[in-house]
């Protein structure tokens, strides 16, 4: 059998006069996880669609293993997707949801036991998906995507909704299956989480490509660079960097956050001084802060909360297998 990979050339797609993907082209090498990022509105959502063939291209080509999607023989088999893991019969058990979809591709009924124990639903697997709660209907989504033990994975905010130690169970999921030579493209607006678990990023806005490239050079791209200070003579440390322009600001524990300058830079102006340095380090800027950065003129919709500085915003209250439900998600109706 031959690699697996998704490649997107050229793709486009309109929407009456709304351009959602303009002129795309990337690839997704297997053996990495590459996470799909981009603001709300960016045609990521649109992209993955096309993809898995649910719509259709104005012109362009997006192929899984050079054929696309609709002339796959047994897909489920090649490609496992969660886009939207509430698309469920709701009358259903999670059991016989699966078990439908393993007879449709003439997977064999342990495939779904096998599935079910993998993603901690085993004990509810006979309850009406109908009444699961969010983490336990992605689970559910996981579990359909993995069905076919497929060659590609395709997965839309695959921790919505998920517990902190269902969080690191899809974390690791995904890197196991990357490095059994497995292609996963995984879109999440999570970026603490990304940071940790993807390799490669392809990144877009509006339609078109921004980055296409690893973590590591995505962040070495962002300007928002500082240097981390520590000094038991921060007034007149301050006072000489001011002179230079640099911008300062301190930290809750009394650290000086130095931008604008070089850590060399603020070594010869401390030391020309005389004052006393205990800690000298240069800061990279986090994955969050690059993406915003990176992808500032791309944003297509701005938030005002029309709140005056004072007043604050309201806010709302190791293994593979997956632990079992937790007791917070296990409320499901009979």
């Amino acid at each position: 059998m031959g690699v697996a990979l998704i490649e997107v050339q050229d793709l486009s797609k309109r929407y009456g006069d709304t351009t959602a993907v303009d002129h795309l082209t990337f690839a997704v090498q297997p053996g990495r996880i590459t996470g799909f990022l981009g603001p709300n509105g960016a045609g990521k959502s649109t992209t993955m669609r096309l993809i898995l063939g649910l719509d259709r291209p104005n012109s362009g080509t997006a192929t899984i293993d050079g054929v696309p999607y609709a002339r796959l023989r047994e897909p489920l088999r090649k490609v496992g997707a969660l886009l939207e893991a509430r698309a469920v019969h709701t009358g259903r058990s999670a059991y016989h949801h699966l078990r439908c979809l393993a007879q449709s591709q003439g997977l064999p009924r342990t495939r779904v036991d096998e599935v079910l124990r993998l993603v901690g639903l085993t004990e509810v697997a006979r309850k009406r998906a109908g009444g699961f709660s969010l983490g336990m209907g992605q689970r559910l989504g996981i579990a359909a995507a993995l069905l076919g033990d497929p060659h590609v994975l395709i997965l839309d905010e695959p921790v919505n909704g998920l517990d902190p130690e269902g969080v690191l169970w899809i974390r690791n999921l995904m890197k196991a299956l990357a490095g059994a030579g497995k292609t996963i493209l995984v879109s999440s607006h999570l970026m603490s989480e990304m940071a940790q678990t993807a390799d490669h990023l392809v990144v877009i806005g509006r339609g078109k490509l921004i980055a296409d490239e690893s973590v590591e050079d995505f962040i070495a791209r962002s300007s928002e660079r500082s240097v981390l200070v520590r000094t038991p003579q921060p007034a007149q440390l301050i006072k000489e960097l001011e002179r230079v322009d640099a911008d300062v600001t301190t930290a809750d524990d009394g650290a000086l956050i130095v931008r604008g300058m070089a850590a060399a830079e603020i070594g010869e102006k401390a030391s020309a001084a005389r004052v006393v340095l205990h800690e000298l380090t240069p800061q990279r800027a986090s994955l969050e802060e690059a993406f915003m950065e990176l992808t500032r003129e791309s944003v297509q919709y701005h938030a005002d909360s029309g709140l005056s500085p004072e007043q604050p915003p309201i806010v709302g209250s190791g293994a593979l297998a997956a632990p079992a439900v937790p007791a917070a998600e296990s409320e499901v109706a009979e």
